[in-house]
């Protein structure tokens, strides 16, 4: 049953196509986008002097800018379609920027394509869900109960009318102000990541263009006849893909918890300024692995090259990948590959998850079943992935307590979360610790481990969780990575001394490339000894 006030009854709202797109941008507008208001409020107000008509000029710029991009998203057409998708999609973005700190550029949407279904469902909970259904779900409903009335000639012209309008007002806020405009933007350029849904809309072109629009490139074979230095001795090369480690959380950095009690003991060599490629997975593990430098690094090229893995295979090493996480990101594509699948019915395994523990038993029944005279295996670990550190180690593990049981991490005090993230690092450190013993145990002549982690993690520095923030603007706890070195050559006086020369130098992923070559004594046309961490004392190894 209708009440008397038809025009105002849920089942027949009526309003022009204009006073649609209007209203759901200023709903976005308004539930969305505080952030990126607080954030131009401080970042106008930091010199001390107050212009508080630019200061509300800005949301009525906003309002009028997305009333112009809405409006052409929908075409016409589509408009509930597209507005009502939009608000759902700026739910969730306001949630993982507001909660966790996270900016979506094209590296965060390639990490978020790239996560598998068990990443995803790590990050799932009840005030998730809350957030969503209030401040999506319900206005979405509220949204749809509107009908747009007109005929597509009306609404056209309505459409012109409101362009035209959204632009004038955009000219009449924006030339007044143009140098205050211009003075924010220039000195604080990430703060149009924070514009919702619009620094995503943005990202989903770039990465759509790239991998869908572009036409694919060549591949490029980068060494045709690589070859062994040395075919009569016999090496295994253990390379240790770490996952969300950061460095300030390692005693070996000076760390003052007791998060690495197991390597030391192992005569390991610690590198305490190494730097990631990138701020994600999906940026830094085939970075690390590609000639490419993070400068120039560029997925598309990135993927139509070979990479470090398939120059050492082609030179006569024997190849694997040994996969703990989400997958190799492409760097396994042309190699051996075993990715764990987590067995509820094994004892190290959940059915979402394993623990790392798994690679060291992976790790000895490789060397065992492998007949080649060189050896190189990547074991990709899933270390300390967040949100649900708790997860990453088993429970008689947990040294720190109490710790952090819960996947919205925010909301535990900054004791509990450091609290589970150490855990995760010494539990890291048990087996790297159990991984080099394999090696000890091998009969190869020469045998080595390098440890590095593809980028850190952020736990609430400056309102910051996880990681992904674009590189320019990370903090050093998403970019300063731990890295460790364990050889059986270690224990001649003369390598030990040179390689402790090298341990405070600046190094980065981009020197993982000729390292690795190094390592596995492949000479190739691709090799650059300058690059190579090990380089300066090869010759004392022998």
């Amino acid at each position: 049953m209708k009440i008397a006030f038809k025009r105002f009854c849920i089942s027949s709202w009526q309003v022009s196509y204009s006073q649609f797109v209007c209203l759901v941008s200023m709903y976005i507008v308004i539930a969305f986008n505080g952030l990126f208001l607080y954030n131009t409020f401080m970042a106008a107000t930091q010199s001390g002097h107050i212009n508080w008509l630019f200061i509300a000029s800005v949301p009525l710029l906003l309002f009028s800018l997305t009333v112009l991009v809405l409006s052409w998203l929908s075409l016409i057409t589509f408009v509930k379609a597209i507005l009502l998708f939009s608000v759902l999609v700026c739910s969730l973005l306001f949630y993982s920027t507001l909660n966790y700190g996270v900016i979506f550029d094209k590296s965060m949407l390639q990490n978020i394509v790239e996560t598998n279904s068990g990443e995803a469902f790590s990050y799932l909970n009840f005030q998730l869900v809350l957030f969503i259904f209030l401040l999506g779900i319900v206005p979405t409903y509220l949204f749809s109960k509107f009908t747009i009335i007109g005929s597509f000639r009306v609404r056209l012209k309505s459409f012109t009318k409101l362009n035209l309008s959204a632009l004038l007002c955009c000219a009449l806020i924006a030339v007044p102000f143009y140098k205050e405009y211009a003075s924010v933007g220039r000195n604080n350029r990430q703060l149009t990541s924070y514009i919702t849904p619009f620094a995503f809309y943005t990202a989903s072109y770039k990465y759509l263009r790239d991998n869908y629009f572009y036409p694919p490139l060549p591949f490029k074979v980068l060494d045709n006849l690589p070859t062994l230095k040395n075919k009569t001795s016999t090496s295994l090369t253990v390379m240790v893909v770490g996952e969300t480690a950061r460095a300030a959380n390692f005693s070996l950095q000076g760390y003052s918890r007791a998060t690495n009690t197991y390597t030391p003991k192992l005569g390991v060599k610690y590198f305490s300024d190494v730097s990631s490629c990138g701020t994600a997975t999906a940026i830094s593990v085939p970075c690390m692995f590609s000639r490419l430098n993070r400068k120039e690094y560029d997925s598309r090229l990135a993927s139509s090259q070979e990479n470090a893995l398939d120059i050492i295979q082609r030179s006569g090493v024997e190849v694997t990948w040994i996969d703990n996480n989400s997958s190799c990101k492409g760097v396994c594509a042309r190699i051996k590959s075993d990715n764990i699948e987590p067995n509820k019915e094994h004892p190290l395994c959940d059915g979402h998850y394993c623990f790392d523990e798994i690679l060291v038993t992976k790790l000895a029944d490789k060397i065992a079943t492998s007949n080649a005279k060189h050896k190189l295996v990547v074991l990709h670990m899933i270390g300390s992935h967040g949100p649900t550190y708790y997860r990453r180690y088993p429970e008689h593990e947990s040294l720190f307590k109490p710790d952090c049981s819960r996947s919205d991490i925010q909301n535990c005090s900054t004791t509990e979360l450091t609290n589970t993230y150490d855990n995760t690092i010494a539990y890291t450190d048990k087996v790297l610790s159990q991984l080099i013993k394999v090696l000890q145990a091998s009969n190869e002549t020469k045998k080595s481990l390098l440890y590095v982690s593809d980028h850190g993690e952020s736990l609430g520095e400056k309102g910051l969780y996880l990681h992904g923030f674009p590189y320019a603007l990370a903090p050093s706890e998403q970019t300063h990575i731990p890295m460790i070195f364990w050889s059986n050559k270690l224990a001649n006086s003369k390598f030990n001394h040179c390689i402790e020369l090298q341990r405070s130098k600046v190094f980065s992923h981009d020197n993982i490339f000729d390292t690795l070559l190094g390592l596995t004594q492949v000479s190739s046309s691709q090799y650059q000894p300058e690059y190579d961490i090990f380089n300066a004392c090869k010759a004392l190894s022998l």
